[in-house]
């Protein structure tokens, strides 16, 4: 089991996503942040290099132009959520910006979802992400009817 890299007490919740040290509560990342040494990822040599390394798309085109994703949102509901004024509130939250960058720079995006979902807040951002997409396609499918 692993411990809190700051004070060592707790299981560590969180990872810093500037030094990726892991920490368990909000007043550890306060005393961590002070002293934090951000890891500086070694670039590949090579482009041949980089394309094996990395596994995951690396841009929202590869993203929305990918065939074996199943469940895609049209890019005009996407955009939506840019237009959304309860999504421009809660991204005034700095825990939740800070959330949001650690998610995307994580090596892996799926555990750093996995724990970002153990979050409130992020719940309540990714619940209102989903309203707004899901009452889009609604309003869409009831037009066709």
């Amino acid at each position: 089991m692993q411990l809190c890299s700051v004070c060592s007490e707790r299981t560590p919740k969180y990872r810093c996503p500037a030094c990726k040290i892991r920490y368990c509560s909000l007043g550890c990342y306060k005393k961590h942040k002070d002293t934090c040494l951000p890891v500086d990822k070694p670039a590949p040599s090579n482009p041949e290099t980089k394309a094996a390394v990395s596994t995951e798309p690396s841009s929202v085109d590869d993203l929305l132009h990918e065939d074996d994703i199943t469940d895609k949102v049209p890019l005009q509901r996407l955009q939506m959520l840019g237009q959304s004024k309860e999504l421009k509130d809660l991204l005034c939250n700095p825990h939740l910006r800070q959330l949001l960058c650690s998610i995307d720079g994580a090596e892996g995006k799926e555990d750093a979802m996995k724990s970002a979902m153990q979050e409130p807040l992020f719940v309540e951002f990714s619940d209102q992400c989903l309203k707004i997409v899901e009452n889009d396609a609604k309003s869409s499918e009831d037009a066709d009817l």
